[in-house]
């Protein structure tokens, strides 16, 4: 078998593109030099390229022949990637250091996410623009900065440089499926202010560490009801805490605020004489975490290693309060769709908990498709935040894509894949905050529809596309701008 996993895939010019992105790094506010790329291919092809203050780039691709009096389509897709790497991983995205290959039909990342999200939505536009054989009016390669971690690129878009309203959102999941509709959204941090103490002499240090979890994208994968390792953490050092006199240094866990978390740290003293009892309560902790998550993640590992103690540490007053925050801020689904039977309507995610100095910080990612329950959901975690005495702020609202069912570029495209394919796609919206709710209220008047191939495991390592969607995704997009055309 060839060394190169993307030897023979078709179709080839997307391919191309998608195995040169990958090794590229790219992370959210970090896309210069994946611009890079876009600008050097669109100037070698003789298409202008127009920017924005923020950093967005749109290319402006000229019609096929005979197609020139069309109406200007927009292909859109973001630049910037989820980061994520096992944190034993010699590979690392985040340093454009990304290993694939080609398993069971799959493009799969080794050890860190792959990209696909979205790098698929922005190498199909490259491709289509490219490629001879697609038949198409006027393009708008429409490439947003920052999506992933606020959404910046959309929020500041300047909507000159977009002559379109049309747009095609190519930054879907799932094959067979058209999505008309998004969650809005909103991010909380919460800053819990500490007095830290001298550290009793008879005390002894232990790092304890949370491993081995799935994690997931805190949108697609938020009904898994996967163990979240910050909240598995605070529950260990909770239970520890009740047994012995636990008191808290630090505690890290997540990366990402739009991420499930998947591996959290902690240190914690307690007096040497009961270490035996951490571990027994820890022990307890675990395997009762084992039981309620069998069969989600089976992979849940704890671990304890003993280190320098510190010399001061959290009170037992002030252990208490932070580890009852991180237990009482929620986390998961809230609410099921009313409108379509397995949505998700409304979530909550505890993304990132940090320890600064005197200070625990807490970053919670919340979602909704209506407006209220979001507003409700961000109400909860401020009562909470403020009921254990945090600062809490919210940041970084956006908002919903309210699904239009009469939307003429949705009926082109049911009709696309119909002929194609033999059947009738699923229409829905996606728990995931997809740039379209922003990008329409920038663009008054843009007609959207969003589709894309099989992406499973975004935003976590082993991140992975399924190569027949691939083709299934390309196929529909040529299909559809020949129509549009």
């Amino acid at each position: 078998m060839s060394a190169d996993p993307f030897a023979g895939l078709q179709p080839e010019t997307m391919w191309k593109h998608f195995s040169a992105i990958t090794k590229i790094a790219r992370p959210s506010g970090q896309e210069e030099a994946v611009k890079a790329y876009v600008l050097q291919w669109a100037q070698s092809l003789g298409f202008e390229v127009k920017h924005d203050e923020i950093g967005n780039l749109c290319v402006h691709v000229p019609a096929s022949p005979g197609k020139e009096a069309s109406p200007v389509v927009v292909i859109q897709g973001h630049l910037d990637m989820v980061c994520e790497r096992d944190s034993d991983s010699p590979n690392d995205a985040e340093q454009g250091k990304i290993e694939v290959v080609l398993e069971d039909g799959w493009i799969k990342a080794v050890g860190t996410t792959l990209g696909a999200d979205n790098a698929i939505g922005v190498v199909a536009g490259m491709a289509a623009a490219e490629d001879k054989d697609v038949v198409h009016g006027p393009l708008d390669l429409l490439m947003t900065i920052d999506e992933e971690t606020g959404m910046t690129g959309a929020i500041e878009l300047d909507p000159s440089i977009v002559r379109g309203r049309v747009m095609l959102n190519l930054d879907s999941e799932e094959d067979g499926t058209l999505y008309a509709g998004c969650a809005g959204g909103c991010d909380t941090k919460m800053a819990l202010q500490m007095d830290p103490q001298d550290l009793p002499a008879d005390h002894v240090a232990f790092r304890v560490a949370i491993s081995g979890l799935k994690g997931g994208h805190s949108g697609l994968d938020i009904n898994t009801n996967r163990l979240n390792s910050i909240r598995a953490m605070a529950r260990v050092l909770q239970q520890a805490a009740s047994a012995t006199g636990l008191l808290l240094y630090s505690i890290e866990g997540g990366s990402k605020r739009n991420a499930i978390p998947r591996e959290s740290v902690a240190v914690v003293c307690v007096p040497k004489s009961e270490v035996p009892g951490l571990r027994t309560a820890a022990e307890t902790a675990r395997d009762a975490l084992l039981l309620q998550y069998a069969g989600l993640d089976d992979g849940l590992e704890i671990k304890f290693e003993e280190v320098d103690a510190p010399a001061k540490t959290f009170s037992r007053i002030d252990t208490s309060r932070a580890l009852r925050l991180l237990r009482g801020i929620p986390s998961g689904v809230i609410a099921m769709s009313q409108e379509l039977p397995g949505l998700v309507e409304t979530s909550t995610n505890l993304g990132v908990v940090t320890t600064e100095a005197d200070t625990i910080h807490t970053i919670s990612c919340s979602r909704s498709s209506v407006a209220p329950a979001l507003r409700d959901v961000l109400d909860t975690l401020g009562s909470v935040g403020t009921l254990a005495g945090a600062n809490v702020v919210e940041h970084g609202g956006y908002p919903g894509w309210k699904p239009d069912m009469e939307s003429h570029v949705l009926h082109l495209t049911l009709r696309a894949a119909e002929r194609l394919f033999g059947k009738t796609p699923d229409v829905t919206a996606i728990h995931a905050g997809l740039e379209c709710g922003l990008l329409g209220e920038r663009i008054p008047g843009m007609d959207m529809v969003s589709f894309g191939p099989d992406i499973r495991s975004a935003h976590a390592p082993g991140e992975r596309v399924n190569v027949e969607t691939v083709g299934n995704f390309w196929a529909l997009l040529k299909e559809l701008l020949k129509d549009l055309s």
